[in-house]
């Protein structure tokens, strides 16, 4: 059983370049998203590359739904 401690070299070969994919696809999809809402596009783009999904899950609620309602 592995663990934090005890990754494989394979392992890690296939985190890293998902974490990579990850970050890069939320960043640009918020990007363009708060792009056509004119809602501060470089912020949520920079912010969705340094960390996951606190940036999504914050766009949503402060950004895509109350746009969304009104």
């Amino acid at each position: 059983m592995n663990d934090l401690t005890n990754l494989s070299d394979l392992e890690i070969y296939v985190l890293i370049p998902l974490l990579i994919i990850t970050l890069l696809t939320q960043s640009i999809l918020l990007f363009i998203d708060a792009k056509k809402r004119n809602k501060y596009p470089w912020f949520w783009g920079l912010w969705g590359l340094i960390q996951v999904p606190m940036p999504t899950l914050f766009y949503l609620l402060f950004v895509y739904i109350p746009h969304k309602k009104s």
